[in-house]
């Protein structure tokens, strides 16, 4: 048979992806640069770096002497030797460098003898230190004693462990040259746990020569392996999880562990002891007795998922098997632990929040749709059906996925795809880990072309025709991490609405036992009521069957809120009430941020679903427009002046009223949906409800005098044309602030000044008419938030005429006004009505509460009176002052007082005091150095803090109430919708810090302390 080009001519150093200069001289040197090479030379072209390999070799060449031919010889022969060789030394720069600087090792690689059984790894590594067994022990022990110690003993035993982990990876490495046959990942991961066990096993006969070297130890040690390692799928470069067992847990137990951890640290990996009870902070070596008792009382969830993995690795084995026993159980009864839901989504929003910004696209481990997604759902899945069902009992992520899906809880496709994506995942953490022997989840940077390329390569990905094998790893990278981040969907979800509908005859079928104990340990409190929602929702009919499609992502996102048992009732009655909407389903089904955005509502509030129920068209500006989210786009003003004119269309006063109603509703629903979604902050929340309430009480007011005038003419004709006189409406306290919440009334004050030809009496008997209707009609029974319109701050109080002239509010607030009256108008401003006359009553105010030289001392010892009674007379019975939003210590009262102290001392003399804003007058008194910037920003920040908390409050209970709650379940939801993504305790110690270093400032500035 002729011979082939390929055996022929020899490619050139391009066309074998050679792009070193001296790649030439390189083949040259090593007697390559013949066509007799053309096969060594193809094989060199495949591994993940030929430049490097051909350098390496040629090290090699130098340091191995008269070894070379040998080497040579079966490069050019052996295909099994030639891909070990070049896989390895294309692969691992360390590996690579540890062969070539112990060139006796190359041997290692002609084994063809299956790889070595962990008894066989165990005695290699000992051998290394010369270690004999101490006498009096079990067979089944694992204590021995090293010949060596030291510095030496650390040598040796790093030299030893390298050389069984170059062996592993460069049979792993070979298919990428030769047609070797592939190592399952499985294969991998467990020999290299062996290799784990053997290396420990070794530093702890070092560290008994070590702690002992006069007379064996005489307790008992166990170590149990955690985390991979104790599953048997461990990293080529990881850190070790352990804990240690002793009997007795004493001090020359603790040197004992202490040495062993010290050993194995500097000669293999990282070994940590971090999982044990306490932690860091907790003994290093315990009892059996000890442990038990810690978890059974102190244990959090985590502490048990992570026993999940333990297994007895070295020392006392049959403690280690003890120590399994005495708490495996407790493990399987984690899901039933009240706290279960919360300690498992805080671990993994934990793990989210420690990576940094810059590094999240990046890590294939701890990333969006990585390795830990993985493992944490499957781990999840185990403790919920592992109570019941022994065959999930597995340590290994890929046993756990195959138990699963052999037991009817993860569908066969799902399981398959997924470990898939494991595998694929965990064979990229090993390429990366093993070019330098280093630590790492991190993938290259985008922009670096050369690495992506080595990667792709180590990683046997090939190009594909239309890419390049980096072209085809990037591709294949996001579809797996895509895959993944369906995870909780495809695994949690999807098999809960497959069994319910039976519209899929090969989904799994879990029992309603089944389905009820993922629904509680995905965090519904009543599994139960759940699973009747879902099947009310997925039935046969059509817009059940599109519900079955939606539902899986949805219960997904309803998990992550703070009360997904009322999410998912509001999602239901939403959907009935929603159920001739044709748009409603479409939008939900085609854009999914509206409905993640739904979800997130619908589990933090129901006021606001109530709302949305009667005003759909919110649920449309759930989506994003050109500029950003929908929900933001309308401008308070757009709101105030789109009211005016719908109501001036209407052709009665009822229907005025009932449209201003409507469009009030829409309103609030649209800014409480922007506020629980963080698209608002507060004072922009607090302007947009103030805004609302404005135009609803001038499109009343419009509406009321329009009607009236026209009743009037029509029921007499002597009765002059026109109004009888022109009305303003001031408004007071929060609505005057531009600063109302969700609960707040609307504090007005109403003044009138009689048009020409009209008597002033009768002008404000029929300015009273029109008042008293528009307090009545505003503030009449409907489902939609109340409406209260308060005239409490009027001259006299409730004794005094609800409305009054402008000459007649002069001649009362010259002669008759107290204190607290003078305090009362700093908020005033125009808010309906005549424009006009709000403006002549400001300006005639304006004498009044900013006096020239500011208020005497006599005045602010009377506000300071004033004060003390209202803190006494008006908290709650039964309120805690520490955490009452508005009238508690530091709270909304403490901050606003000290406010308008200074602007009753000040504004006289700093123009910017004039204003009607908490935060503009604290940005005034800053600027003005009236008081330290420090203290104005604490001041700021409670006010904040509390009207954030305040507005919250509102939200989920859905009526006005200023006390926070206690710790549970009340308390996280409010800590989720006012933004707090951490413990609700946190939530809390932080309102509770930030409104007591405001009293701080309110004791020295109001109280003169």
């Amino acid at each position: 048979m002729p011979p082939t080009s390929r055996e022929v001519r020899r490619p050139s150093a391009g066309r074998l992806g050679l792009l070193d200069a001296a790649a030439e001289s390189n083949l040259e040197l090593l007697n390559w640069a013949d066509t007799a090479c053309s096969d060594v030379l193809w094989a060199l072209s495949r591994a993940a770096d030929p430049d490097w390999t051909l350098r390496a070799l040629v090290r090699l060449r130098e340091t191995t002497g008269d070894d070379w031919a040998e080497i040579d010889g079966l490069i050019r022969s052996d295909t099994t030797f030639r891909g070990r060789l070049f896989g390895l030394l294309g692969a691992s720069d360390a590996l690579g460098d540890h062969l070539i600087s112990h060139p006796e090792s190359w041997r290692l690689l002609l084994d063809t003898a299956p790889l070595k059984s962990r008894d066989d790894l165990i005695a290699a590594m000992l051998a290394t230190v010369d270690a004999v067994k101490v006498p009096g022990r079990r067979d089944d022990d694992l204590l021995y004693r090293a010949a060596v110690t030291g510095g030496a003993a650390i040598a040796q035993l790093r030299d030893g462990y390298r050389d069984l982990a170059m062996v592993l990876a460069a049979r792993d490495l070979a298919e990428l040259v030769e047609n070797e046959p592939t190592l399952p990942f499985s294969v991998v991961g467990a020999h290299l746990a062996d290799l784990a066990d053997a290396a420990l096993t070794a530093a702890l006969s070092v560290a008994v020569a070590t702690a002992f070297p006069d007379a064996d130890p005489e307790g008992r040690l166990a170590v149990v392996a955690m985390g991979k390692c104790g599953a048997r799928e461990l990293n080529y470069v990881s850190d070790v999880d352990v804990i240690f067992v002793a009997e007795p847990a004493d001090g020359p137990s603790a040197r004992l562990a202490g040495e062993m951890m010290r050993i194995g640290s500097a000669a293999f990996f990282d070994v940590d002891a971090a999982l044990r009870p306490e932690g860091k902070a907790g003994s290093l070596t315990r009892t059996l007795d000890s442990h038990v008792a810690y978890y059974k009382r102190w244990a959090k969830t985590w502490e048990f998922q992570a026993l999940l993995k333990a297994r007895p690795q070295t020392g006392d084995m049959q403690l280690g098997y003890d120590y399994l026993a005495a708490l495996s159980p407790m493990v399987w009864e984690a899901a039933e632990r009240e706290d279960f839901v919360q300690d498992v989504q805080e671990m993994r929003r934990r793990v989210e929040e420690n990576i940094a910004p810059a590094l999240r696209e990046r890590e294939l481990k701890l990333g969006r749709g990585g390795l830990r997604d993985v493992e944490f759902a499957v781990q999840l899945l185990q403790l919920v059906h592992g109570r019941t069902d022994e065959t999930l009992r597995e340590r290994s992520t890929v046993d756990a996925l195959e138990a699963l899906t052999t037991g009817g809880y993860v569908g066969r496709e799902d399981g398959a795809n997924f470990t898939a994506s494991y595998e694929f995942l965990r064979r990229l953490e090993h390429r990366l880990q093993l070019r330098r022997m280093e630590r790492t989840h991190l993938l290259p940077p985008p922009d670096h072309e050369e690495a992506w390329r080595w990667l792709a390569r180590a990683a046997h990905v090939r190009p594909d025709g239309e890419r390049d094998a980096a072209g085809v790893l990037r591709v294949d990278l996001k579809r797996h991490n895509s895959r993944v981040r369906r995870l909780h969907t495809k695994l949690f979800y999807r098999p809960l609405l497959d069994a319910i509908a039976g519209l899929d005859a090969d989904a799994v079928s879990l029992t309603d036992d089944a389905i009820v104990a993922r629904l509680g340990a995905l965090g519904f409190h009543q599994p139960q009521h759940a699973l009747a929602h879902l099947k009310a929702m997925a039935d046969s009919s059509r817009r059940g069957r599109i519900q079955t499609i939606l539902l899986p992502t949805l219960l997904e996102w309803l998990s992550e809120t703070p009360n997904p048992d009322a999410g998912l009732l509001n999602y239901r009655k939403l959907s009935e009430d929603l159920r001739d909407v044709e748009w409603y389903l479409r939008v939900l089904r085609d854009e999914s941020v509206v409905a993640q955005r739904l979800m997130t509502v619908l589990g933090s509030s129901t006021f606001v679903a109530e709302l949305l129920a009667r005003s759909p068209e919110v649920i449309r500006l759930y989506a994003d427009g050109a500029t950003g989210p929908k929900l933001t786009e309308t401008s308070p003003r757009e709101v105030y002046n789109g009211m005016l004119a719908a109501v001036s269309r209407a052709h009665h006063r009822d229907r005025a009223i009932a449209v201003a109603r409507a469009m009030r509703r829409s309103e609030i629903a649209r800014v409480a949906s922007a506020d629980i979604l963080g698209m608002m902050t507060v004072p922009e929340v607090c302007a947009a409800l103030s805004s609302v309430w404005g135009a609803a009480l001038d499109a009343a007011l419009v509406s009321e005098v329009a009607t009236s005038v026209a009743e009037r003419e029509s029921s007499r004709s002597d009765y002059k044309p026109g109004a009888p006189a022109r009305i303003a409406v001031i408004g007071m306290g929060r609505l005057g602030g531009h600063e109302i919440g969700y609960g707040s009334d609307a504090d007005v004050l109403f003044v009138c000044v009689p048009n020409e030809g009209y008597d002033e009496s009768d002008a404000v008997r029929w300015a009273n008419l029109v008042a008293d209707a528009v307090r009545k009609r505003l503030g009449a029974p409907s489902v939609d938030p109340g409406l209260e319109v308060d005239t409490g701050l009027r001259p006299e109080g409730r004794n005094g005429p609800v409305v009054r002239t402008l000459a007649a509010y002069r001649a009362y607030y010259q002669q008759w006004a107290q204190p607290w009256e003078v305090q009362a108008l700093l908020r005033a401003t125009h808010v309906a009505g005549d424009e006009d006359l709000s403006r002549e009553f400001l300006h005639m105010v304006d004498e009044i509460r900013y006096p020239d030289g500011g208020v005497s001392a006599a005045t602010v010892n009377e506000l300071r009176r004033i004060k003390a009674r209202v803190d006494s007379e008006r908290l709650p019975r039964g309120a805690d002052p520490a955490t009452h939003t508005k009238l508690g210590r530091g709270g909304l009262s403490d901050v606003e007082w000290t406010v308008q102290l200074e602007q009753l001392r000040h504004a006289s003399a700093v123009p910017s005091l004039q204003n009607t804003s908490t935060l503009e007058s604290l940005d005034a008194i800053g600027a003005a150095e009236l008081e330290p910037e420090g203290d104005v920003e604490l001041l700021r920040d409670a006010w904040l803090t509390a009207t954030r908390s305040r507005n919250a409050l509102f939200l989920v209970r859905g009526k006005p109430i200023d006390q926070l709650p206690g710790p549970g379940a009340v308390l996280a939801n409010v800590a989720y919708v006012a933004g707090w993504r951490g413990p609700a305790l946190d939530f809390l110690e932080d309102y509770l810090r930030t409104t007591r270093r405001a009293r701080a400032v309110v004791d020295r500035v109001f109280w003169g302390e």
